[in-house]
């Protein structure tokens, strides 16, 4: 997986194919496919990774949450510090207007697929098992990097790796 050159799909056994819709009464038989949620890093964000989760949404007739998580560079947020009000609207109308960015030329060309932006203070990793809950599919990037040892894959798509519910796509990007 960490060296693959290609997108790789990760299911978790036991789940099965009507996991990926939504639950409840549907008078036209087949239930909706839950949404795809990617994880975007708006710093450095890769058209590669952007374009799998819009396809994979739009393939699904799905909508599509992007989800972008970022800890403060504050210390004592670090040791469980809580954020003034005033600080975290900041923080998140900034990462907002980032996710805007990034995703605009995306909204045109796949104008059916329902956007939804969620910035979240915190650990990247942590809400995107979070949003794994509910997902037919959790989109990830994967920088082409080579370590000393060997090829490597970053905390957050580890922690995702290791605790998402649903179905990880692992997407290589420069």
């Amino acid at each position: 997986m960490a060296g693959s050159s290609q997108p790789v799909v990760l299911v978790r056994g036991g789940l099965r194919p009507e996991d990926e819709h939504r639950t409840g009464a549907f008078a036209s038989g087949a239930a909706p496919f839950r949404d795809v949620v990617l994880g975007l890093d708006t710093a450095a964000p890769d058209d590669t990774v952007i374009e799998f989760a819009f396809q994979a949404a739009s393939q699904r007739a799905a909508g599509l949450r992007v989800v972008h998580g970022r800890c403060p560079d504050l210390p004592y947020y670090d040791h469980g510090g809580d954020l003034n009000a005033e600080l975290h609207d900041e923080l998140t109308g900034d990462m907002h207007r980032a996710l805007s960015k990034a995703l605009e030329p995306w909204r045109h060309e796949f104008p059916g697929v329902r956007v939804t932006e969620q910035a979240v203070i915190g650990r990247a990793g942590s809400h995107l098992v979070e949003a794994s809950r509910d997902a037919s599919l959790l989109v990830v990037g994967r920088r082409r990097r080579r370590a000393a040892i060997g090829a490597a894959i970053g905390p957050v798509t580890h922690a995702v790796l290791h605790h998402a519910t649903a179905p990880v796509a692992v997407v290589p990007h420069l």
